[in-house]
């Protein structure tokens, strides 16, 4: 990979695209890989995205995450740590120790 689809600044522009849509009452859909994968989903989901696509592989994985996903919770999580990611830490490393630590 090029870089980190997780990374704080691309999931920056990420939420500003999902915000924009709620503003404007357009559904904004994000399909492809980035959303085939359970810890891209969920970030995907606490940016506020609520519509995603993916391969059918993908589907099972990604439902099991959803079911035990606590959303405000994690809507707390990206207010808290997406605009002043902790101490350089990288957000995917934030995002999968908030998995870790909920047990998903």
């Amino acid at each position: 990979d090029r870089f980190d689809t997780l990374s704080a600044p691309f999931l920056r522009v990420l939420k500003t695209i999902a915000d924009a849509g709620v503003r404007n009452n357009t559904p904004v859909t994000l399909c492809g890989e980035l959303a085939g994968k359970p810890i891209s989903a969920m970030a995907l989901i606490g940016l506020g995205f609520r519509s995603i696509s993916m391969s059918p592989a993908s589907i099972g994985p990604v439902k099991a995450m959803l079911t035990e996903l606590p959303l405000q919770e994690l809507k707390d999580f990206f207010k808290d740590n997406l605009m002043a990611p902790s101490l350089g830490t990288p957000m995917r490393a934030l995002l999968q120790a908030f998995a870790d630590d909920r047990s998903i």
